[in-house]
């Protein structure tokens, strides 16, 4: 294979693009990974002001087997460079009402804990975590790192699809199990952690129950930010280059394949294999908007439904509120109807469901000696909503700290210390999402697997993608995988 072959342009350094980079790398590939930011991760991005470091984006880290097979690749042991330490409980669940759900990996006690809401679904829990380790097995090992470019292939996987009824919501499956409205709740919200909306997402990702309590949920000491900079150091470990503040502005094509990439500064990079970590309507629409498209064309693109937007505050506090955990859900007097103003009606309501996330529970070193670091997080429409965040994003940070310090951070307000926000217009610009949406394209049925965006691309010959848009989807573990696909689908160099 020539030199120009064998060399790979990775555009993005986000975690799927780090993985791609390293797998590659280590096959023996020349990589050079661009990213537009001053650093990495894209939106596992690190803030620090005032002392305090703010995990930009993913802070659940699960199936860390896909990680610790990075290091393995290149010979070494992640656990003697980054520290993942489990969070138990898991997280705590507080409804409007004031009443709380702690979700935990003990299997005793979260029995326990449905039987206290309701002990006629005690049963249901248990026949609900057989089903989802099920589609687990099927969904996440079978299928999760396997390419869906063959019509045969997906028509053989539809027939699994079926049989496990994921042509029905996770809603509507998890309704099947647990009669109690608030235990539906419980067990339902997980799409949202990934960009789906529970009442439309596949009953697929049901099989997240099955997921942390096979493998748990961890925290990287440090923050996430720690195993970021893990990857990047295994990219040049592999012999690879990582190039900031250089921001892509075009796949270069001739004769139907690509020959390299184009920055916005005129420079041109060849390399007959380009594996793009952007956003995949970014990738179609903006970096090959000059190339002639059969299925991802402007139109399809604009027709396609978009994630959710996400709102979120990072602050830090001068004191510690040690009796709320690591991760905590603060829902709102809405389940459905919220659901419906963020991903139908596109409407920014006044109520809210939110994630607090509190990495000092774990790790006191992201804050300064008696402070927390917090990041709270909202789920709203993205772009489509026409909210104009320049005016909107500091009336809806101060409504979440009354709710905040309504509900779980008593004298919040006074405590305050630095503080930080991010609105779906700073994923358009920042983070180059076409319609500020956090997550791509929605998880839907009809958006998943072959109809996704495929790992190799359909237009390009030499251009693979990976990350959250294209197959399997959103969230760490999604990521991972989808580097492994790429791997899968190129030679040896």
């Amino acid at each position: 294979m020539s030199k120009a072959a064998s060399r790979v342009v990775v555009i993005g350094a986000g975690v799927g693009g780090l993985a791609a980079a390293i797998r590659l790398g280590a096959r023996g590939y020349r990589v050079t990974v661009l990213d537009r930011l001053d650093g990495p991760g894209g939106r596992a991005y690190v803030y620090r002001q005032d002392g305090f470091t703010f995990d930009a984006g993913p802070t659940i880290i699960t199936a860390p087997y896909l990680f610790e097979e990075l290091w393995s690749l290149c010979g070494l042991k992640m656990a003697d460079h980054v520290e993942l330490r489990p969070c138990d409980p898991y997280y705590r669940i507080r409804f409007d009402d004031g009443d709380s759900f702690t979700y935990s990996g003990n299997r005793e006690a979260m029995r326990a804990e449905v039987a206290r809401f309701c002990p006629a679904d005690v049963e249901g829990f248990e026949r609900y975590l057989r089903v989802s380790e099920e589609i687990y097995r099927v969904a996440f090992e079978e299928l999760g790192d396997k390419p869906f470019h063959s019509l045969a292939f997906t028509l053989r996987a539809a027939l699994d699809l079926v049989r496990l009824k994921g042509y029905r919501s996770v809603y509507s499956r998890v309704s099947e199990f647990f009669t109690d409205p608030r235990l539906r709740v419980v067990f339902s919200f997980h799409p949202l952690l990934i960009g789906g909306n529970p009442f439309t997402a596949t009953s697929y990702y049901c099989l997240i129950a099955h997921l942390e309590g096979k493998y748990g949920v961890h925290h990287a000491m440090g923050g996430t930010g720690a195993l970021v900079r893990g990857l990047c150091d295994l990219v040049r470990r592999t012999g690879g280059e990582i190039r900031y503040q250089a921001e892509v502005e075009r796949i270069m094509v001739r004769n139907g394949r690509t020959v390299g990439v184009r920055l916005t500064d005129g420079e041109e990079i060849p390399a007959e294999i380009v594996v793009s970590n952007a956003e995949p309507a970014w990738t179609y629409a903006k970096l090959l908007g000059h190339h002639p498209r059969r299925r991802w064309s402007d139109g399809k693109i604009r027709r396609a439904r978009h994630s959710m937007g996400l709102f979120v505050w990072y602050f830090g506090t001068n004191r510690r509120f040690d009796d709320v955990l690591h991760h905590n859900m603060v829902l709102g007097p809405r389940y459905k109807g919220l659901l419906d103003d963020i991903f139908h009606r596109h409407l920014l309501a006044e109520d809210f469901s939110l994630y607090l996330h509190r990495p000092t529970a774990s790790d006191p070193s992201l804050a300064p000696s008696g402070c927390d670091a917090f990041y709270v997080l909202s789920p709203v429409p993205n772009l489509a909503s026409g909210t104009d965040w320049a005016t909107q994003a500091e009336p809806y940070r101060a409504a979440i700290e009354r709710r905040l310090e309504a509900t779980l951070l008593p004298g919040l307000g006074s405590a305050i210390v630095t503080s930080r926000v991010l609105t779906p217009q700073d994923f358009r610009d920042r983070l180059l999402a076409l319609t500020g949406a956090a997550f791509a394209m929605e998880p839907r049925l009809l958006q998943s697997a072959w109809f996704r965006p495929h790992n190799r691309s359909e237009e390009v010959e030499g251009l693979y993608l990976v990350g959250g848009g294209t197959h399997p989807g959103a969230g760490l573990p999604g990521v991972i995988s989808s580097a492994r696909v790429v791997d899968s689908l190129l030679p040896d160099p």
